[in-house]
């Protein structure tokens, strides 16, 4: 592994596994195991997100030396132990440089990589912008961080490179841009085809969604996922401007695939591969990344039962996004906080933020508008202020703004268009008007043989469940009838 400025004098080798902590967690399952951990955190003020797959990596022996939050929670539940006594390296061993007696403390601001995906030392707010000339308050990436291996997106963020041939299957299941990979063994640097079969991977997942739903493509788009951080974790690039663009391309997959995660009721994967992304946004200094890292935590955080969250996540977006100059961009996260408002049930608050997206919108397009934004037009945005009037019970407003986004949509949204009905069908089933929900359910079930989302069809479930006392209203036998069989050959 190589740096811009830094070489490593350590040999590759492959990880140990970490017996001694194996053997500390004892029956406890890695789940089991990890709740414990966030327990203890708690204890003593810290934050980490740790989940089934860290302890597994740390077992695998994937994590020599945890970050120091981390190190601080473990000699907490193991009191009277050092690090190495749990079966880690020492900090100094796995750094890939000459140390100074002075870096076996934490630095003063020095802020984990980890931090940027949700684990913050002390105080430090995740949804805060941080400084963009030195966000985690060191000299530079490879100063303090190089070949430091507590944090998989740390290093992926840092490190550019070319392994073209690591591209071919990965990306080969989704057919994406496989002139882009170089057949043969040789290793090269990355160049503008990497990074343009990169782009072109997540333009191809966004195109499929839009037409079809996240449920048959999530673990298809891992694939690329997995080799646009192989292309960051191979060789650096000598260019400045193919490295921007592969820090991009790589943090603009990791939301698409993350919001494929979101779409199909998969949200703690979602909220790792947003987290990942606002962390090489942060870290290569990509605010317009970064405003996409944070709308997406938004929404995720709403329909996760987190809205506190979505409204702090959805200002930080707007903080973030206010300098790039795109009108559209900010009615988006406005829309996106006014979701937050709503699931905290503040009308006001949600009423502010939705006139404020209607102002925003009506200022039209430029240039300045995120390529990924295609999806917000009035449709859309008739839909989001739908979904905010359903949380807060006006059953029939809601259905009005969903029935104008169902029949605003561009055909080519099939999946937004089944997506929009449902909203419409549950907002009439709710007001009290069974018969015109079934119709609404009936042309979703006739959407659903080339659309697949989990959202959807959770949302067509609570439906049929509101529609079941009003069996004998017009048309609301056969929608429940012909649901049931979908179910049943599901």
């Amino acid at each position: 592994m190589t740096s811009s400025t830094v070489t490593s004098s350590q040999p590759a080798r492959p990880p140990q596994p970490n017996l001694v902590f194996r053997q500390l967690r004892g029956q406890r399952s890695p789940a089991e195991f990890a709740a414990a951990v966030r327990r203890a955190a708690r204890e003593i003020g810290e934050r980490v997100s740790c989940d089934a797959r860290y302890v597994g990596r740390v077992e695998a022996g994937e994590i020599r030396c945890p970050n120091y939050a981390y190190e601080r929670v473990f000699l907490h539940m193991f009191p009277g132990r050092t690090l190495t006594d749990l079966g880690f390296a020492s900090r100094s061993s796995v750094r890939g440089r000459r140390t100074r007696a002075s870096e076996d403390a934490p630095p003063a601001r020095a802020m984990s990589p980890a931090c940027a995906a949700g684990e913050t030392p002390g105080a430090h707010e995740p949804y805060d912008t941080q400084d963009r000339q030195d966000p985690y308050g060191t000299q530079g990436p490879y100063e303090t961080y190089d070949n430091y291996e507590e944090s998989d997106v740390l290093r992926r963020a840092f490190m550019t490179g070319g392994g073209a041939t690591v591209a071919a299957a990965s990306m080969g299941p989704l057919g994406l841009a496989p002139e882009a990979v170089a057949v043969g063994s040789s290793v090269r640097r990355v160049g503008s085809g990497e990074v343009g079969a990169l782009e072109e991977a997540v333009r191809r997942i966004r195109l499929l969604d839009d037409r079809h739903g996240a449920d048959g493509l999530y673990r298809r788009a891992a694939s690329p996922l997995r080799a646009a951080y192989a292309l960051l974790d191979a060789r650096v690039t000598r260019r400045a401007a193919t490295a921007d663009r592969l820090h991009s391309g790589a943090g603009e997959l990791a939301i698409s695939v993350g919001w494929l995660a979101h779409d199909s009721g998969r949200f703690d994967d979602a909220r790792s591969h947003y987290a990942e992304a606002l962390a090489t946004a942060r870290m290569s200094g990509d605010e317009a990344l970064e405003a996409h890292a944070f709308c997406n935590t938004a929404f995720l955080a709403r329909d996760a039962g987190r809205p506190r969250e979505a409204v702090r996540a959805a200002q930080a977006a707007q903080r973030v996004a206010r300098p790039l100059g795109s009108a559209r961009l900010m009615s988006l996260l406005a829309l996106r906080e006014a979701g937050g408002w709503a699931g905290l049930a503040d009308r006001t608050g949600c009423e502010q933020a939705l006139v404020r997206a209607q102002v925003l919108f009506d200022r039209g397009r430029s240039d300045a508008d995120p390529e990924w934004m295609s999806f917000y037009g009035e449709a859309e945005l008739e839909g989001l202020e739908a979904q905010c009037w359903s949380m807060l019970g006006d059953w029939e407003r809601a259905a009005r703004h969903a029935g104008r986004a169902a029949h605003l949509q561009d055909p080519h949204f099939t999946r937004n268009i089944a997506l929009y009905t449902a909203e419409l069908a549950d907002d009439l089933a709710r007001g009290g008007r069974p018969d015109e929900a079934a119709a609404a359910g009936m042309r979703v079930l006739d959407l659903l043989g080339e659309v697949q989302s989990s959202r959807i069809q959770s949302m067509l479930a609570a439906t049929a469940r509101v529609l079941l006392p009003h069996r004998r209203a017009s048309g609301v036998s056969t929608f429940l009838d012909r649901h049931a069989g979908l179910r049943r050959t599901a």
